[in-house]
């Protein structure tokens, strides 16, 4: 359990002497709590922290820099990331959120079980939040873990608009530590995220600059460029590129660490020996991290909020909305940095771990960019230049064959693909992560540390398809965009459901469910994985049981921003409500 008296053990001189080194800003903040010392020279130290019953936010926009240059963010209280809200499972809070914005905005609180008006998407749940009004969130807490809030309007959420949300437990945690830090993981880009849009409509690869160049091909100089030469002609012939591994990479993005880049080395202290608690949250706008600490083993204890048994390893990969608590253990009284290489390799967030502040150890590059292969087209994976090409063009593997659609798949010009054989790839630990020399986390590794609450087989099961056309930047569920009209998938309350979903792209999707959790099915029965959020890889498929006994609309999208904006978005409504309609 954390420390209440590791504070009293900081001195006032000691606190003023650290205010004086970043700053006379960050010297009028109060002592701060064992788990939130942290910091980086010359900035804020930590995030503020915000708890009690009665909080107040103010979504406004607000400069921001980064890597020296200096932009607009939308921001609550005027910090990137938002504050960190400390709330208790049992208690009731009001969050009263005042918008001083020039246009609408909301406040979705991500994983959280409450009252579907209290969801905060617009159309969906309320009508939004407008320019010069406050509205007033209320409802009890009844979970504790790890969880972060956003916006759910417009694009504001690639703009600055998240924040992390930590929830203790009314009783004795299960997890033992000394101290904690919060780790926001994010992305953030000066250009205008309409512009990002815009250019991914006219071309779904335009930041894409790891692309096979025909140099590579002629002179076997770059490693990644050993593909032969007919298998580069299977690829063009299906209209494809193996590299189109992120929609948005590094050419546009920076990828921060609480706010901070690369070169602000943020960093969290620790005492050698100290059981130390770090809470990951990926609150990007398009970016998967594959998370790692030179020198340090990770042991994960919770997933998405929820307890898992312990499992150590070297590695893990957070897909956008999902969260990630590992306690780690150095001994050495030396500096560990943090890695969260995106999953293109083409950049990485930086931060460090150290016994004092001004210390860093070695950062190491960026490997090598990995390639899509038969897998991630839903086809049995027998390695580039494993099969008969011959028989693998776009027409012979029936990929974008209407005829070989399943009947519920509406396939028209958004639907560019349907994979042939989609496989469970929950054992799978990331793209460009199956060779590395160390362990990394799957999903197949997760356990639920308590028996699943709903013991009950489903009763029905119902398949979806997460579909899409890559080159004009079109994605949807079962070929129907949210833009059209849609019916929502529609479930009886307490109905017990399992749901496959089949990707049918060769990009990975992280979908989100709100007002539940689902058990993950990764052949753990009966502690199966309670999770909000699900990353499915390129062309496999995912399957989960839940319960609908949350009455109300909810939403239910691939988290990937630009990808919910696009269409791949839909409503589970699950009636009857209380006191309301069948």
């Amino acid at each position: 359990m954390p420390s209440n008296d590791t504070c009293a053990r900081l001195s006032r001189r000691a606190l003023l002497g650290r205010a004086a080194a970043i700053g006379g800003a960050a010297s009028m903040l109060p002592l701060l709590p064992a788990w939130a010392r942290s910091g980086t020279p010359g900035l804020p130290p930590v995030t503020p922290t915000l708890s009690g019953d009665h909080i107040a936010l103010t979504v406004a926009e607000t400069p921001f820099s980064v890597g020296g240059r200096t932009g607009h963010a939308i921001t609550v209280n005027g910090t990137l990331p938002a504050p960190l809200l400390r709330l208790r499972e049992g208690q009731s809070v009001r969050l009263s959120v005042t918008n001083r914005l020039a246009a609408d905005t909301s406040i979705h609180w991500h994983g959280l079980l409450l009252p579907f008006q209290m969801d905060g998407v617009p159309g969906i749940s309320f009508p939004g939040i407008r320019p010069g009004e406050t509205f007033h969130y209320e409802f009890p807490v009844r979970q504790a873990g790890t969880y972060w809030y956003h916006s759910h309007s417009d694009l504001q959420e690639a703009r600055g608009h998240y924040g992390p949300m930590i929830i203790d437990p009314a009783d004795a945690d299960p997890v033992a530590y000394d101290r904690e830090h919060v780790l926001v993981l994010s992305d953030w880009s000066f250009l205008h995220p309409h512009t990002i849009m815009r250019l991914l409509k006219q071309e779904g690869g335009y930041f894409n600059r790891q692309h096979l160049t025909l140099a590579g091909l002629a002179d076997g100089s770059d490693p990644e460029q050993r593909i032969p030469l007919r298998d580069r002609a299977m690829w063009a012939g299906m209209r494809m590129d193996p590299t189109d591994i992120a929609d948005v990479t590094g050419a546009a993005y920076t990828y921060l660490v609480n706010g901070h880049g690369p070169q602000e080395n943020w960093t969290g202290l620790f005492r050698p020996g100290e059981r130390v608690r770090l809470r990951v949250i990926n609150a990007s706008a398009m970016s998967v991290f594959q998370v790692r600490i030179p020198g340090l083993r990770m042991t994960v204890v919770n997933a998405d909020g929820e307890n898992v048994r312990p499992v150590a390893v070297e590695e893990f990969q957070i897909s956008v909305a999902e969260t990630y608590d590992v306690i780690v253990e150095p001994e050495e009284n030396r500096a560990y940095t943090i890695v969260a290489e995106s999953a293109d390799r083409s950049g990485m967030a930086r931060g460090t771990l150290a016994p004092r502040m001004g210390m860093s150890a070695e950062v190491p590059p960026l490997r090598p960019r990995p390639l899509l292969g038969m897998a991630d087209m839903g086809m049995p994976d027998m390695g580039m230049g494993g099969m008969d090409h011959g028989g693998m063009d776009h027409g012979s593997m029936s990929m974008r064959d209407p005829a070989n659609a399943p009947p519920d798949v509406q396939v028209g010009v958004g639907v560019d693909m349907i994979a042939p054989m989609p496989q469970d790839r929950t054992g799978h630990p990331g793209l460009g992560l199956e060779d590395v020399p160390h362990r990394v986390l799957t999903y197949r590794d997760l356990v639920a540390l308590e028996p699943n609450p709903d013991p009950r087989p489903p009763s029905r099961t119902m398949q979806i398809h997460l579909t899409g056309n890559m080159e004009r930047f079109m994605w949807s569920f079962d070929g129907r965009r949210f833009s059209e009209v849609v019916e929502p998938f529609r479930f009886a309350r307490n109905e017990r459901v399992r749901v496959i979903l089949v990707n049918d792209t060769m990009m990975q999707h992280p979908i989100h469910l709100h007002g539940h959790f689902f058990e993950v099915v990764n052949g753990h029965p009966g502690r199966h994985p309670r999770k909000h959020t699900v990353n499915v890889l390129p062309g496999s498929t995912v399957t989960f049981d839940f319960t609908a006994d949350a009455p109300g609309d909810w939403a239910f999208h691939c988290h990937l921003l630009f990808h919910m904006h696009a269409g791949m978005f839909n409503v589970v409504s699950v009636r009857p409500l209380d006191g309301g309609p069948a």
